[in-house]
């Protein structure tokens, strides 16, 4: 038996809005039950994410270390942004974000694996790719701000990474469900039955 997502949308019978953020928002639905039941259901309206996973000629991956308020830790994460216009290129808007964050570029893009980060509560999707061949961008760093400013590099082998994650050590999301996903595609069919860079994202339709 194949396991597959499928779409579903059960009836809403009235929505509001009770919170309006810089990026994200809050949204109360009234849902009807198959037994005909209604219930609320809240959850976070989000406009999506892209992450990179990395990986150079050695075998290690390009990390960034930065604090994260809502859980008061720094926390070490793969570079990461949001989608932040409607009907973005994804694979666009990750090469952005590798370049803004790490100052490097790749010539290899693979979509490695695609998640929603907490279903039960938030619509968020994030597609994480894979990068290889990477290389110094050209130009100027680009200049950070905020939480950003204080950010720390490294690069550290995949292995590492699983270790961490699987220790407990390691808790970003994003770091966590790419490396275990590399490691398996490693150990399976290998990186090139991934899917193209340009794979359609169901989640979040873009444009070419």
């Amino acid at each position: 038996m194949r396991i597959q997502d499928t779409p579903e949308e059960w009836p809403v019978t009235a929505t509001t809005t009770p919170f309006t953020g810089n990026k994200t928002s809050v949204r109360t639905d009234e849902v009807e039950m198959p037994d005909g039941s209604r219930v609320k259901r809240d959850y976070q309206v989000h406009p999506g994410s892209v992450a990179v996973l990395a990986l150079d000629r050695d075998d290690r991956v390009i990390v960034l270390r930065q604090y994260r308020h809502p859980v008061r830790q720094r926390l070490w994460e793969i570079p990461a942004g949001l989608l932040d216009v409607p009907g973005e290129n994804p694979l666009h808007a990750a090469q952005r974000e590798l370049y803004e964050e790490a100052h490097v570029k790749a010539e290899d893009w693979r979509v490695l694996i695609d998640v929603y980060t907490s279903p039960g509560g938030c619509d968020e999707a994030v597609r994480i790719f894979l990068a290889r061949e990477i290389s110094v961008a050209e130009g100027e760093r680009f200049e950070v701000s905020e939480e950003e400013a204080d950010m720390e590099l490294a690069r550290v082998s995949l292995a590492e990474l699983v270790r961490g994650a699987l220790a407990g050590e390691l808790h970003n999301n994003c770091l966590a469900v790419g490396a275990l996903a590399l490691h398996a595609a490693l150990s399976g069919d290998g990186i090139d039955a991934l899917r193209p860079a340009d794979a359609s994202w169901p989640a979040r339709p873009f444009d070419a």
